[in-house]
C-alpha cells in the first residue's frame, strides 16, 4: 500500500491518520509542494492520496500555484477508484475540484466543537460505527457548497458541510479528526501567536477543554482514520 500525502503548511502532520497507516503497513510518500516538491503527474504508483490542511484558502492559486495541478491529480485518483482523503483545506480543495462553490470567511470555528452525522452516514463505511454526535477539533474560517454528486455526511451549527463522500471512497472532512491531544498541544505551542490574535484566552482554557473533549474526540478520530484506511 503506497499512499501519497500532500502537506500544504508547516506543522500540519498526519496525526491519527499516520497511526492508522502505520498499523496497515503503508508506505507514505510525503510531498510538500508549498516548499517546491513536485506532485506526481498521475495517480499511477499510488493506491491512495491524503491532502492535509493549511492557513491558505482554497482559491489561493496565486500564493499556491500548484492548486490547479493538485485538483487535476485528485480527479485522476477518483477516476481510477483510488481512495482520497481531504482534511480542512484539503476538503475545500476537494469540493472545488468537483464543482463545489467555496465560501471564503463567515464560518469560523476554533477548538473542540460538536459535529452531527447525517442519516446517510449510518450506512457509510467510514462513519457508520461513529456516534451520531461527537466532539472534534476545528480550525477554519471558510466553508463550501457540496459538489453536485456528493453525499453529505456530517454538519455542525456553524458549517453545514463538515463531511462528504464522492463515489466509493473520496472523502472530505472539514474538521480535524486527525488532531489528537498531542497534536493539538503541539499546534497550541507552534501557532501560539497566531491563536492568541483571535483567541487570547486559549492557553487558559486548553487543559480544561482537552480534558472534557479530548478522549471522545481522539476515539472518534482514530476510528475514522482506521475506517478510511480500510477503503484503500
Amino acid at each position: 500500500m503506497r499512499v501519497l500525502v500532500v502537506q500544504n503548511f508547516d506543522n500540519e502532520g498526519l496525526g491519527q491518520i499516520g497511526a492508522a497507516l502505520v498499523e496497515a503497513g503503508a508506505d507514505i510518500d510525503l510531498r510538500k509542494p508549498y516548499r517546491g516538491d513536485a506532485l506526481p503527474e498521475h495517480s499511477d504508483g499510488h493506491d491512495a492520496m491524503v491532502v492535509l490542511g493549511g492557513a491558505q484558502n482554497a482559491l489561493d492559486d496565486e500564493i499556491c500555484p500548484y492548486f490547479p495541478r493538485l485538483m487535476d491529480l485528485t480527479r485522476d485518483f477518483a477516476d481510477k477508484d483510488r481512495s482520497v482523503l481531504g482534511i480542512c483545506l484539503g476538503s475545500q480543495l476537494l469540493a472545488r475540484a468537483f464543482g463545489g462553490k467555496n465560501q471564503i470567511g463567515g464560518a469560523t470555528e476554533f477548538g473542540w466543537h460538536e459535529v452531527s452525522l447525517t442519516p446517510a452516514a449510518k450506512s457509510d463505511p467510514v462513519l457508520e460505527k461513529l456516534p451520531e454526535n461527537f466532539p472534534t477539533f476545528e480550525w477554519h474560517d471558510d466553508t463550501f457548497e457540496l459538489p453536485q454528486q456528493a453525499v453529505r455526511l456530517a454538519g455542525s451549527a456553524v458549517a453545514e458541510n463538515q463531511a462528504f463522500r464522492l463515489g466509493r471512497a473520496v472523502y472530505g472532512f472539514q474538521f480535524h479528526f486527525e488532531a489528537d491531544r498531542p497534536m493539538v498541544r503541539d499546534w497550541s505551542t507552534s501557532f501560539a501567536s497566531l491563536i492568541a490574535e483571535r483567541n487570547p484566552d486559549w492557553n487558559d482554557r486548553l487543559d480544561d477543554e482537552m480534558a472534557r473533549n479530548g478522549p471522545d474526540a481522539d476515539a472518534a478520530g482514530l476510528a475514522i482514520a482506521r475506517a478510511w484506511v480500510a477503503t484503500i
